[in-house]
C-alpha cells in the first residue's frame, strides 16, 4: 500500500470533502474523574450509523495560507482521507476535521494525517494542538491517544441543540 500525504494545492483542491463521512457506532466513551484526572473507558451500544456533516467552506482559502492548512491522503492515487487545521482563538493549532474513507480505515491513514498535522503545527511554532470529537467516535479517541494526545475536558451540553445524545470531548497535545 503506497500512502502519500500532501498539502492540498490548486491541483488537488477539487478532491477536498470527497470523503465518505459515515461510520458505524458500536460503542461509546464513558468518562470518569478520579483524583483530578480525567480517564475514559469504552462501553458497547446498540449499533447505529452516523454521518459527520460537511462544512461549507471554500478550500481555496487554505491554499498558501500561513494560519490554516488541509492535508489530503492518497493510497494508490485514490483519496483516502483529509485533515483540516486552523489557528484557534487560544493560539493552538486546531484540528477542525479528520476523515478517512471507510475502505482505508485501520490502515494507518489517520495516523499519517495526524503526523502531518503535528509536523505542520511544530513548524508553525504552535504551543500544541487541540481538537473536539464526540463520545460516540471511539476509533478517533483511540487514534488521538495513540498520537500522544490527552483528554483534557468534556461538555455534555454543547451538542444538545443538535438533538444528539453526545458529549463533546476535548483532546490536547502540548509541545
Amino acid at each position: 500500500m503506497s500512502l502519500v500525504v500532501r498539502k492540498m494545492d490548486e491541483t488537488s483542491a477539487h478532491r477536498f470533502n470527497q470523503v465518505n463521512r459515515k461510520f458505524e457506532v458500536t460503542s461509546k466513551v464513558i468518562l470518569d474523574m478520579t483524583h483530578g484526572k480525567l480517564t475514559w473507558a469504552v462501553t458497547p451500544v446498540a449499533p447505529y450509523e452516523k454521518e459527520i456533516p460537511i462544512e461549507d467552506i471554500d478550500p481555496a482559502t487554505f491554499i498558501n495560507s500561513e494560519d490554516k492548512v488541509i492535508f489530503l491522503a492518497e493510497v494508490e492515487g485514490k483519496l483516502a482521507g483529509q485533515i483540516k487545521l486552523i489557528t484557534w482563538w487560544n493560539g493552538y493549532a486546531y484540528i477542525d476535521d479528520l476523515i478517512v474513507n471507510p475502505q482505508f480505515r485501520g490502515h494507518g491513514v489517520g495516523k499519517a494525517l495526524m503526523e502531518a498535522a503535528m509536523q505542520w503545527s511544530r513548524e508553525k511554532r504552535f504551543p500544541g494542538i487541540m481538537l473536539e470529537t464526540q463520545d460516540d467516535n471511539v476509533a478517533a479517541c483511540k487514534l488521538y491517544e495513540s498520537c500522544g494526545f490527552v483528554l483534557g475536558g468534556f461538555d455534555q451540553y454543547t451538542l444538545k441543540n443538535f438533538k444528539r445524545n453526545e458529549t463533546a470531548l476535548y483532546w490536547y497535545l502540548i509541545f
